[in-house]
C-alpha cells in the first residue's frame, strides 16, 4: 500500500516536471520568434558590404563626396562681398587668368559665386530636409504607434494641408513674405513639406506595431518611447534611408528652382538659381556660356549622384532584411 503511494507521488512528479518544462519550451520558442522579428533591424556594415557590391553606386558616392569637398573648401577662398562687387569694365569677361569661369552682366566673377551658390544650396537643402525629417518622422511614429483620437486628429490635419502640393503651398508663402535671410528661407520652405512623410512613416509605423516583438516590449513595461525609437525606428531604417536622400534632393532642387525664379534668395546673394536665370536671354545662352553651364552641370551631377546613392542604400538595406 505504501509503495502504491509512493509511486503515485513519483508519477505525478515526473507530470509536473514535464509540465514545466514544455512551459520552458513554449517561453524559449516565443522568446526565438520575437528575437527573429528583432533581427529585421538593418546591419549597417552588411548593408555597406552590399553597397560595395554596387559599383555605379560607388563611383557616385566618391562622384559626390570630391564635389562637396570642392564646394565647401573651395568655397573658403573666397570672400562673399568681393565676389558680388560690380565691375562693369569685365561685363561678361570670358574665362582667363584672373576670372577661370568669366564674369556674368555685373562683371561678377562666375567660380566665385558657383561656389558660395553651391554652398548655400546645399546648406539650405540639408537644413530643410533635417527639420522636415525630425517633425515628419516623429509626429508619424506618435500617430501610428498611439493610434486612436491623437492618430486621427494627426491625419485629418495632414491631409488638410496635402490637399494643396507643398511646393505650391511654399511658393505662396516666399511671395507673400517680402524680405527675409537664410534662416527664414529655410524655416519657409520647411512649413509644410513635412506632411507627406509624416503619413509615410505614421503607415509604416501601424504595420511595425502589430508585430510580436512590439507586444513583447509593451507587456515587459518598456517605455513607449523606447519602442518608437530603439525598436521601431531601425526596422525602418532603408525607409528613412530612401526617404531622406530623395528629399534633399528634392529640396536643393526646390531652393535652385525658387531662386531661378526670382522667388528664392535675392539677386544680391550668390545663388546657383541666379546663375541658371542668364539663361533666358537667348543672347547669353548662346555666346556666353561659361555663365550658366557650369552651374547647371554642378547641380545636375549633385542631385543625380545623390539620388543614385540612395537607391542603392536602399536595394542594400533591403537585401540585408531579407537575409536576416
Amino acid at each position: 500500500m505504501l509503495n502504491t503511494e509512493e509511486e503515485k507521488k513519483a508519477g505525478r512528479i515526473e507530470e509536473l516536471k514535464t509540465e514545466l518544462a514544455s512551459v520552458a519550451a513554449g517561453e524559449n520558442r516565443f522568446s526565438n520568434e520575437v528575437n527573429e522579428e528583432t533581427k529585421t533591424v538593418v546591419d549597417f556594415r552588411g548593408m555597406l558590404g552590399e553597397f560595395r557590391k554596387d559599383k555605379l553606386a560607388v563611383i557616385a558616392l566618391g562622384t559626390l563626396v570630391v564635389l562637396l569637398l570642392l564646394v565647401f573648401v573651395g568655397s573658403l577662398f573666397f570672400d562673399e562681398s568681393q565676389v558680388m562687387q560690380v565691375d562693369l569694365l569685365n561685363r561678361y569677361a570670358s574665362p582667363g587668368k584672373n576670372h577661370l569661369l568669366g564674369t556674368d552682366e555685373a562683371g561678377r566673377d562666375v567660380l566665385g559665386q558657383l561656389l558660395l551658390g553651391a554652398r548655400t544650396s546645399l546648406l539650405a537643402g540639408t537644413a530643410v530636409t533635417a527639420l522636415t525629417g525630425f517633425i515628419g518622422i516623429g509626429l508619424g511614429l506618435l500617430s501610428g504607434y498611439y493610434g486612436g483620437f491623437l492618430d486621427g486628429l494627426l491625419m485629418r490635419s495632414i491631409e488638410s494641408i496635402m490637399v494643396l502640393p507643398a511646393s505650391l503651398l511654399v511658393l505662396v508663402l516666399v511671395s507673400i513674405v517680402s524680405e527675409y535671410n537664410l534662416i527664414t528661407f529655410i524655416l519657409l520652405m520647411s512649413a509644410f513639406s513635412w506632411a507627406g512623410k509624416s503619413k509615410v512613416f505614421r503607415n509604416r509605423t501601424r504595420a511595425e506595431a502589430k508585430h510580436d516583438y512590439v507586444r513583447a516590449s509593451r507587456t515587459a513595461g518598456t517605455n513607449d518611447l523606447l519602442i518608437m525609437f530603439r525598436e521601431i525606428l531601425p526596422n525602418l531604417s532603408s525607409l528613412v534611408i530612401v526617404n531622406t536622400t530623395m528629399s534633399l534632393a528634392r529640396n536643393i532642387g526646390m531652393e535652385t528652382s525658387l531662386s531661378f525664379l526670382g522667388l528664392g534668395l535675392p539677386p544680391s546673394a550668390p545663388s546657383i538659381g541666379n546663375l541658371l536665370r542668364y539663361a533666358i536671354s537667348p543672347t547669353v545662352f548662346e555666346n556666353c556660356v561659361w555663365v550658366w553651364l557650369p552651374a547647371s552641370t554642378l547641380i545636375f551631377a549633385v542631385l543625380l549622384c545623390i539620388i543614385y546613392v540612395g537607391q542603392a542604400l536602399r536595394r542594400a538595406a533591403d537585401a540585408k532584411q531579407m537575409q536576416a
